[in-house]
């Protein structure tokens, strides 16, 4: 084992976890500022407006991204344990 295949095998791992929290993470950040905007023009400060959209779109979002998530993960987990006796030994 070389340094060589510790630093992909941490690219591979990074990568993976950017691209499982992305599209969850910009899903509540543009739902979070359209309720922001919607807060602002209307001069309402109530804060469960700010959460419970957020939760609810996050929620809509795993169901939607659920299955590509899961097969990305399960895919990387594979691959970790495939060569695990390299990482080992």
């Amino acid at each position: 084992m070389n340094t060589q295949m510790v630093i992909e095998f941490a690219k591979e791992g990074i990568y993976t976890v950017l691209m499982m929290t992305g599209p969850l993470l910009i899903l509540a950040l543009s739902v979070g500022l359209v309720v922001s905007i919607f807060q602002a023009t209307t001069q309402i400060q109530e804060q469960t407006l700010a959460f419970i959209p957020k939760i609810v779109a996050v929620m809509i979002g795993m169901i939607v991204f659920g299955p590509w998530m899961l097969t990305s993960m399960v895919d990387f987990a594979a691959n970790v344990f495939n060569n695990l006796n390299i990482l080992v030994g």
